[in-house]
């Protein structure tokens, strides 16, 4: 490599570096600059222009009539100057008014350089996050400890987080966002779920934080800190030791491959499991429908439940936030009964309404780079997704996806019984598998309703964009996404055929009474 390459890629490189760290500290700066008010009103018709125009089923749930009126009354409220988050909490209400789960806006926060980045990495994950948290009544608990401090049970209550209740910070956010209809199940698990979020909404990233903590009756304050990554110690090993640990290196990578694996968790997106010692009862646990090799694993796994004859198979979608619908194309082909089109064909707002992802819009200079290089084979993809729009009879737009076609189960596929656990965690695309089942009677749902609508939901392609005075998030679907099975009321999600919400008693025993029912039907049957 010449002199010149080498001079010119570090050239490129440090320019971007300096750009970027420019750009990181003027918007820090900018963050708590109060807009006018004239500003912000135009953010507003930003925002309804993109929906009106992009969004293909925006009076859903709402009539026009009626989010005209919301938005015109936001604009007229709007009498003094204000940052943007104070906006954030004015405008998301009325965003998620529109009831479409898929739609949302969020705060600013603070940007961090890349030195800072790498320096938080460093000292590990922040202290909160090690720990899954519930609501339970409206107080907040760790139901799972992912962290090595074995003296923080599972059931015990965070009552302060840096001297605020999390009830307090929970209901700053409680109205910024909604589930899809009329759902409530949604809004406890993602309050919970999402808490560290909100958290680092309020104050940033965080290298610790004091919890007032609360197990049986008993109080104790505690410190939980960023735990800094372990030092892998050199040893000295013989070849041959060496290379098994290599080889075993190699099989635990592969495994992270395939199943998908979240380090901070330390859970497989997807896992099967035979609780029963005859292999006749098995659990599919899906966390997401996005890591792993999701055709790989599914074809190695249909084919071992056919190879141990299991009868019954317990599919796992509690708390499955969705992902690719073609992850879940696949996994249903493996279960359907009959010849089946997952979706209908998403409807668009147009032709050239798929165009519209934002390729430019707000990211960093360097990716804009790499975009710009991009750029001829985005335009024959766009060329490709016009000439698969097509103008329907009623004057409606739908949009040709692989998923809408007819298809016949696969070969090899899952024939017993079937039993579905899901709650209000189990949104979008977990949410369309699940109609699927539940509609075609496929399966047994046991658990309670899920956060996502029965009826479809609108996503497919989220485009994000960034408005541009208060320079907050608008992300929103680009598609309708329906499932051929409808039911009413419209705006609920799939309901279980056997009700059961957990308590935090539950949690303190570790106990997991979807499941255990659904073992004792089968035991019992």
């Amino acid at each position: 490599m010449s002199c010149k390459i080498i001079i010119v890629r570090s050239f490129i490189f440090i320019s971007l570096l300096f750009v970027s760290c420019v750009s990181v500290d003027r918007f820090n700066a900018d963050i708590n600059t109060k807009r006018s008010e004239k500003d912000l009103q135009k953010d507003i018709d930003f925002v309804q222009h993109k929906l009106e125009s992009l969004h293909p089923d925006l009076y859903h749930y709402i009539s026009k009539k009626d989010l005209d009126f919301k938005f015109d009354s936001l604009k007229t409220s709007l009498t003094t100057p204000m940052t943007s988050n104070d906006f954030f909490f004015r405008l998301s209400p009325v965003v998620a008014s529109i009831k479409q789960g898929h739609t949302q806006t969020w705060p600013l926060v603070k940007k961090i350089k890349h030195h800072d980045q790498v320096l938080a990495s460093k000292n590990g994950t922040s202290p909160l996050a090690r720990y899954d948290l519930e609501l339970f009544d409206n107080k907040l608990y760790v139901v799972k400890n992912n962290s090595n401090d074995s003296t923080l049970k599972a059931g015990t209550e965070i009552q302060l987080v840096n001297g605020v209740k999390p009830a307090d910070i929970i209901a700053r956010y409680t109205n910024t966002f909604t589930s899809d209809g009329d759902n409530k199940t949604f809004f406890f698990r993602k309050l919970g779920k999402g808490f560290t979020r909100y958290l680092y909404y309020e104050f940033g990233i965080l290298d610790s934080v004091n919890c007032q903590l609360s197990y049986k009756d008993t109080l104790r304050n505690v410190m939980l800190k960023r735990i800094e990554k372990p030092v892998v110690s050199v040893s000295k090993d013989t070849k041959e030791e060496a290379a098994k640990k290599r080889k075993l290196r190699q099989a635990e990578s592969l495994k992270k491959r395939l199943l998908g694996y979240d380090s901070l968790k330390k859970i497989y997106s997807k896992e099967l499991t035979f609780p029963i010692a005859d292999s006749s009862v098995a659990i599919l646990k899906i966390n997401d429908f996005m890591k792993g090799n999701y055709r790989k694993f599914y074809k190695k796994s249909f084919q071992q439940l056919n190879s141990v004859h299991t009868k019954t198979l317990i599919l796992d979608l509690r708390d499955n936030g969705g992902g690719h619908i073609r992850d879940i194309y696949t996994l249903y082909s493996y279960l359907a009964d009959s010849s089946f089109h997952l979706i209908d064909k998403p409807r668009v707002t147009s032709k050239t309404s798929l165009w519209h992802i934002g390729y430019y819009n707000d990211q960093p200079f360097w990716v804009q780079v790499i975009q710009t290089v991009l750029l001829p084979f985005v335009v024959e993809m766009d060329i490709m997704t016009y000439l698969k729009t097509k103008k329907e009879m009623d004057q409606t737009y739908t949009f040709a996806l692989r998923e809408s076609r007819i298809t016949r189960p696969k070969s090899g596929g899952f024939t017993g019984k079937v039993y579905v656990l899901i709650n209000g965690g189990s949104f979008s695309a977990s949410s369309l598998l699940s109609s699927n089942l539940k509609g075609s009677k496929r399966a047994v749902f046991v658990g309670s309703e899920t956060g996502g609508a029965y009826n479809g939901c609108v996503a497919g392609i989220l485009p994000v964009r960034t408005l541009p005075a208060s320079k907050l998030k608008l992300r929103f679907g680009l598609m309708v996404c329906q499932t051929p099975y409808t039911t009413e009321p419209d705006g609920r999600g799939i309901l279980p055929d056997k009700e059961i919400t957990p308590t935090v008693e539950d949690r303190i025993g570790g106990k997991d009474p979807e499941l255990e029912w659904v073992l004792n039907d089968i035991k019992n049957k």
